[in-house]
């Protein structure tokens, strides 16, 4: 585990030499981060923004968007896709929320410990661990480390998880795994090496900064490469 964690470290801060140290969008109040991360399921970033500043300029209030029709709520959030189950989503949470606090103020929950704070948003449909993790680190400034498709593709290509481990499994591996104080520019920076280097399909190993510690190209690529001279 130690050596695990100095390798992660050194990941970290190769990114950072080569990323910076990356901002995070406008801070939002919790619930406003609460909302948006619901509009980012399988969307892109521009899609969920586009969204939901469709979403504030229709609705002024959030108190608006928990009480206006549905078909409203569903057009205005059209962008980010699957409107039909994210609008209906949205306000459910809005009128939880509303029935169990008697406003839509989420402030409360700075005062709780984390593992409440989690705990507290796991309790809606449509928020997984990810989006609680997002809610805490980026809205509450708690520790939490998100793990998105791309973190989750890129820590299994580096061997900083195990193989088979689930995305949900990976927030708390990768967060014993990374000093807290890293939490917010690793989740970033491995997010941007995922989009730009690290793909899906064909991942760029040849461009990849942290390629020397990377399990998938000393496991793989350099196998493939041995073979070929052999040809």
């Amino acid at each position: 585990m130690k050596r695990l964690s100095r390798r992660a470290l050194a990941i970290h801060r190769r990114l950072l030499e080569v990323y910076g140290d990356p901002v995070w969008r406008r801070p939002l109040p919790p619930l406003d981060e609460l909302v948006s991360t619901v509009l980012s399921q399988n969307t892109s970033d521009v899609n969920r923004d586009r969204a939901f500043d469709a979403l504030r300029r229709r609705f002024p209030t959030w108190e608006a968007v928990r009480d206006a029709p549905r078909r409203s709520i569903i057009a205005a959030i059209r962008p980010a896709g699957l409107a039909n189950l994210k609008g209906p989503r949205i306000q459910v949470i809005l009128r939880r929320i509303t029935a169990e606090r008697g406003d839509l103020d989420l402030d409360f929950l700075r005062a709780l410990p984390s593992d409440e704070i989690r705990s507290w948003l796991l309790r809606f449909q449509g928020v997984g661990r990810k989006t609680a993790a997002i809610v805490m680190l980026f809205a509450l400034d708690r520790p939490a480390f998100p793990v998105d498709t791309h973190v989750h593709r890129v820590t299994g290509r580096l061997g900083l998880r195990p193989p088979r481990a689930t995305a949900d499994q990976a927030h708390d591996l990768l967060g014993e795994l990374f000093p807290p104080e890293t939490y917010r520019a690793a989740h970033l920076n491995l997010i941007r090496l995922g989009r730009h280097v690290c793909h899906a399909r064909r991942p760029a190993c040849e461009r990849c900064p942290v390629r020397k510690h990377c399990d998938y190209f000393r496991t793989v690529v350099r196998r493939q490469g041995r073979a070929a001279r052999r040809r």
